[in-house]
């Protein structure tokens, strides 16, 4: 008697950790149930991927969608639009909202933001602060919580604990792995004055490499000093992903697409104020850095740091132009041109987009093709030949860093705990994400 699935993935090539091949995927209850030739099997959908890589569901862990406080930039609703149109299945998101994430009434606040209104599923970082270390181990054992999150240089938001001896009590004070913001705000103020007005060139000059590198090296010192796992967000320089090759025993490390494929000063001259985030995009040679990492296997997760601003805010002459940029709809296209550009493999991709995250932040049943695991996929068509566009982004600033980029591999499918969510560019499921999981915070009697 042939066996009887919810859904079956048909006739696609998978990408997983048992490596690349043609297989059908079944899926039950909203988990994997069988990988392998189901041409016997019947199944109440079938969906055709012939012609498709079939790759364990995209995380993007770290976004910033600006509810509460900044809907008019972006909202949990349209961010998470961004996410499943890109191919994204799950996103972690950021603490610096107004207000900030900082205690549990806000953490609870925001995941009763989300149901029946985010289209992916989700999970929130806590903000910490020089004050609220004695509440993070009550806040990083919630439900949806992906652990707490230290901004050690300022940028975006009221967040900052630049002073190693608040890095130390917040390190002390919990258990998980905690993600860092990793520039020295002490060098950072002291660099302000050599901005140049309306020249966003000056921007990696004002928050420059050492500030990053400074940083980083006093983060591991402490990680070291309380025996503690960080997460060290968005390298920008060569430098550091040299040093933190040397700690890989504590610290994972963070790249963005952004840092990966725009580099100054030609970025900052095209696009000017849309260019600017934090830390900056730099030099060929810390861009050629940051792919070495890759190849080397230091970097851990690539992560889209979706910041949005409108186009008006972004307009303001520099310094006065707020940092950030939209990223969570354009991670998978403008990786997977890098992987046909041969600069990392898929298999690499699918280490950097899904294992990666669940390695890293010990996420509970996603981030791998696996029988038993969340059936979360990404369906994506290598061979398809696209121009990213700010017409195509779905986000409320209405703009991407990449318009105009051409880019071959493309997102065609989203599918989210066995659901269709995206499929050809169309939002097919509304309003269906739920918190994610984590094997240290899993509830229990």
């Amino acid at each position: 008697m042939s066996q009887t699935f919810d859904v079956i993935l048909k006739g696609g090539e998978i990408v997983n950790h048992d490596g690349r091949g043609h297989a059908d995927i079944g899926i039950i209850d909203g988990k994997t149930a069988a990988i392998g030739d189901l041409s016997q099997a019947s199944a109440g959908e079938v969906v055709d991927c012939s012609g498709l890589m079939v790759l364990p569901g995209v995380i993007d862990t770290q976004v910033h969608f600006r509810e509460p406080g900044m809907e008019w930039k972006e909202d949990l609703q349209s961010g998470s639009l961004c996410a499943v149109m890109g191919g994204v299945t799950a996103v972690f998101e950021m603490p610096n909202t107004n207000p900030t994430t900082t205690v549990p009434d806000m953490l609870t606040d925001k995941l009763a933001r989300a149901k029946n209104r985010m289209h992916c599923d989700h999970a929130f970082y806590a903000g910490a602060t020089n004050e609220n270390a004695d509440i993070l181990p009550e806040m990083e054992r919630m439900l949806g919580c992906c652990g707490v999150k230290v901004f050690m240089g300022a940028s975006t938001g009221s967040l900052l604990v630049a002073d190693d001896e608040g890095v130390e009590r917040v390190l002390r004070a919990i258990k998980r792995r905690a993600a860092f913001h990793s520039e020295d705000e002490y060098r950072l103020a002291e660099r302000r004055e050599l901005a140049v007005e309306g020249d966003w060139t000056s921007h990696p000059h004002v928050r420059d490499a050492e500030a990053a590198i400074m940083s980083t090296k006093r983060l591991v010192r402490l990680a070291r000093k309380t025996g503690k796992r960080i997460h060290v967000l968005h390298i920008s320089t060569a430098e550091e992903m040299d040093f933190l090759a040397e700690h890989r025993d504590i610290a994972s490390v963070e790249a963005t697409p952004q840092h990966l494929t725009l580099e100054g000063p030609e970025i900052y001259e095209r696009i000017k104020g849309r260019a600017q985030m934090n830390p900056p995009m730099r030099d060929a040679r810390h861009r050629a850095g940051l792919w070495r990492g890759i190849q080397r296997g230091i970097v851990d997760v690539i992560g889209s740091d979706h910041a949005p601003h409108t186009l008006e805010e972004k307009a303001k002459p520099y310094p006065q132009s707020p940092s950030g940029m939209p990223g969570v709809q354009t991670l998978v296209p403008v990786m997977l041109d890098h992987v046909n550009a041969g600069r990392l493999s898929i298999e690499r991709f699918v280490d950097l987009t899904s294992a990666g995250a669940q390695r890293i932040f010990g996420i509970a049943g996603k981030g791998r093709m696996a029988v038993g695991w969340d059936a979360d996929f990404t369906l994506v068509d290598m061979k398809r030949k696209e121009t990213i566009t700010d017409a195509w982004s779905a986000s409320k600033s209405g703009w991407t860093p990449f318009d105009g980029m051409s880019v071959t591999g493309w997102p065609v499918g989203t599918i989210i705990r066995g659901r269709s969510v995206m499929r050809d560019g169309e939002l097919v499921a509304s309003g269906k994400g739920e918190p994610v999981r984590f094997m240290e915070a899993l509830p229990h009697d």
